[in-house]
């Protein structure tokens, strides 16, 4: 989709009421979108405006919905104070950051449920409207120069949607006569919260019915012979009149009792003419012409935001939180792990270094748990999903970039890891009996952290990918399913097709490395008698059976194994960061791209001395 324009954004000192501030304006403003094989749908088309700094704009129109995206474990309190030690300038303290906080959770009448979790599948937590509160919370918390909100009472009841507008309507009433602009879309507002709004923007199918103040609208329509009837909410009557979804007669008569009463579209047709026609429009016009005459430079967003490693360190410990709290994220999965632990154990107990089951016993259980245990990993996919929307939310509206978060995932994720390598890891060594010792154990844990790791890296690339759960977790095994195969278990590595299952699959699959370090960490220093099953045959070395049983690559250690998995961990996690950097660059090239050209250009300009925009 793409803007044609000029569109012109301005902070302007020495305006009427208010000594500096963000001005906005559209000057004949088309917006096009890609309408498959049909070509090109027209959204807008030519609309005129602006918006002034102290001042609330509404938007209406045809309904919309905007989704509240948040981490559904946290508190309330605690979401909106991780935001601001995200947002707010490094200049506040941390006491001043969590007073700014717990104001502006009162302010949006949250403080009952401040401790309140936000909810997800395991707890129902707020309501809807009360999670749109909270999202606007966390974007007013900074008292931003130019606000865009997107139907912010959507799912609010009347007296909730009259105390969220009443506060950001007095965003542009500050002390030091910076008022912020703020454009809202809305749809159906009471009769009280549409006396809140300075100026009114009505669209009809992309075009401008009226635009100008709010308390002239009802006489525009009552001259065009559409007035409002005796105690009618005003924003019903005009959008009643200029919606299309239903093509019925307008229940109003004209003025003139024995005129034919117009249908919607005709109707449209009348106001569309009568406000391109009237004094209002060319009052309209020259605004625009005014404001942009104003000395101006280009608006820059300065980044005003927490340091690096204070971004890295709330990102790490919001993450934490929401994880224990999610009962799917790590617990469910832990007691999973533990129960087919026990599983295996029972299986495989006892394997003894007699006779050539026991070889081929450990061998299957090593590939079980570096295949299948591993496997499971995947079972995050959804919460993975989850996160990445609230960063994709947070990321556009400048909290921070993609590389603390990447670094706050990977860090809170460690814990939860070693937790479930250890303990699982614990009942399926001992019990069966694996090769003894504390150092054996250790490797042992510390590989299937390792490959845990990766398949829960795998997965956030796919989650950046494929932002789908069905779709991902099938993409996510599929892969899986490929590294398994070309492993170098169910088909030695010397019987492997060349193409493409031993060159390049086999070496790039992290489970050929997982295998050979189980397979070396286990065989090693151990020796097995019967090997062949006929009594009394010599006792082999484990070092002869990892050669010739499963053809492993003897020619360097197992912490080198090792070393490649954390390596490949590194890589993975640098891969999804270079997704995420890459998308943002992309993505909006890729909108240009399948657009319509605009037909203007685009010019933003800002006042060098006035506060910069948060």
């Amino acid at each position: 989709m793409a803007a044609a324009t000029p569109i012109e954004m301005e902070t302007i000192n020495h305006s009427k009421g208010y000594h500096e501030g963000v001005f906005i304006t559209w000057e004949d403003l088309w917006v096009m979108a890609s309408n498959g094989r049909k070509g090109s749908k027209s959204i807008l088309e030519g609309v005129t405006g602006y918006a002034r700094p102290g001042q609330l704009m509404a938007i209406m129109g045809p309904s919309g919905c905007g989704k509240s995206t948040l981490l559904d474990a946290l508190a309330v309190k605690e979401a909106v104070y991780y935001s601001a030690q995200l947002q707010l300038p490094k200049t506040m303290s941390s006491s001043e950051k969590k007073e700014r906080a717990e104001t502006t959770i009162r302010e949006m009448g949250l403080q009952e449920a401040m401790n309140t979790r936000i909810g997800g599948w395991g707890c129902k937590g707020l309501s809807g409207g009360q999670k749109r509160r909270v999202t606007i919370c966390i974007e007013i918390l900074t008292r931003p120069k130019l606000l865009f909100l997107d139907e912010p009472t959507s799912g609010l009841d009347s007296a909730a949607s009259y105390y969220v507008m009443s506060r950001i309507a007095r965003l542009g009433q500050t002390d030091n006569g910076i008022g912020t602009t703020v454009i809202a879309s809305i749809h159906q507002p009471s009769s009280e919260v549409f006396q809140l709004f300075h100026n009114l923007c009505l669209l009809s199918s992309g075009k401008t019915v009226y635009f100008g103040p709010t308390s002239a609208a009802n006489q525009f329509f009552a001259s065009n012979g559409f007035p409002c009837p005796t105690l009618q909410n005003p924003s019903d009557h005009f959008l009643k009149t200029i919606n299309k979804d239903f093509e019925k007669d307008i229940e109003q008569g004209l003025a003139d009792p024995e005129t034919i009463i117009p249908s919607t579209e005709e109707a449209i047709n009348i106001l569309i003419k009568s406000y391109k026609a009237s004094a209002n429009y060319e009052q309209v016009r020259s605004q625009v012409a005014e404001i942009c005459k104003q000395d101006g430079g280009l608006l820059e967003k300065k980044k005003n935001r927490a340091r690096f490693l204070t971004q890295c360190q709330v990102l790490t410990r919001r993450s934490f939180v929401n994880m224990y709290r999610d009962l799917g994220y790590y617990w469910l999965r832990l007691a999973i792990y533990i129960l087919l632990s026990i599983g295996l154990a029972t299986v495989f107990h006892n394997l003894g270094t007699t006779g050539p089951n026991s070889v081929q016993a450990r061998g299957s259980l090593l590939m079980f748990i570096a295949s299948f245990l591993t496997f499971m990993a995947i079972g995050g996919f959804p919460s993975f999903v989850e996160e990445m929307k609230v960063f994709e939310r947070e990321r556009l509206n400048g909290h921070y970039g993609a590389t603390p978060f990447v670094i706050g995932n990977s860090l809170s994720a460690l814990p939860y890891l070693v937790l479930i390598s250890v303990i699982p890891g614990a009942i399926v060594y001992y019990l069966p009996g694996l090769h003894g010792g504390l150092q054996h154990f250790l490797y042992f844990a510390l590989l299937l952290f390792s490959c845990m790791m990766l398949v829960e890296s795998l997965m956030m690339i796919v989650a950046s990918l494929v932002p789908n759960y069905l779709m991902g977790i099938i993409t996510g095994a599929g892969i899986q399913g490929l590294m398994i195969l070309g492993g170098g278990f169910f088909r030695l590595r010397n019987d492997l097709p060349h193409p493409f299952w031993k060159y390049p699959l086999y070496y790039i699959a992290f489970h050929k490395y997982a295998y050979q370090g189980l397979f070396k960490n286990e065989f090693q220093g151990l020796k097995f008698s019967n090997v062949n099953g006929v009594p009394g045959n010599k006792i082999v070395d484990g070092e002869i059976i990892l050669r010739k049983n499963w053809e492993l690559e003897m020619g360097y250690s197992k912490w080198v194994d090792l070393g490649i998995l954390f390596g490949m961990i590194l890589l993975y996690r640098l891969v999804f960061l270079s997704i995420l950097k890459i998308a943002e660059k992309i993505k909006p090239a890729i909108s240009a791209l399948t657009s319509v050209p605009p037909k203007e250009k685009t010019q933003i300009m800002f006042n060098p001395y006035a506060s910069p925009l948060n």
